[in-house]
């Protein structure tokens, strides 16, 4: 196991202890951290908990869903960006390619 690994298994650990603490079911804690799956996902889960400090299972799993809809925009936004550097590198070499001699 490497370090990431051992860090992502700790935070998980402690969001399903903190939600424990807050009166849900281990099950339900296990759950969200599951969903949230990243380091920096869970830090945002636990930020909130300790400080909006919600008071239904509903709320948390709303928050849940809204740092997974974050992530994934994040996502779709490199992907495209990666995607848009290529085709322009792609543009800007094939104007730069030496012609053929017709003759």
């Amino acid at each position: 196991m490497n370090a990431s690994q051992k860090q992502r298994e700790e935070l998980h650990e402690k969001l399903v202890d903190l939600i424990e603490r807050m009166g849900y079911p281990r099950e339900f804690g296990h759950a969200i951290a599951v969903s949230l799956r990243t380091e920096k996902a869970m830090g945002r889960m636990m930020n909130y908990l300790v400080k909006a400090r919600p008071g239904s299972a509903e709320e948390i799993a709303d928050e849940m869903l809204a740092i997974q809809s974050d992530r994934d925009r994040w996502a779709e936004k490199k992907m495209n960006e990666y995607y848009t550097r290529k085709y322009n590198e792609y543009l800007y070499f094939r104007g730069r390619e030496p012609e053929e001699d017709e003759t």
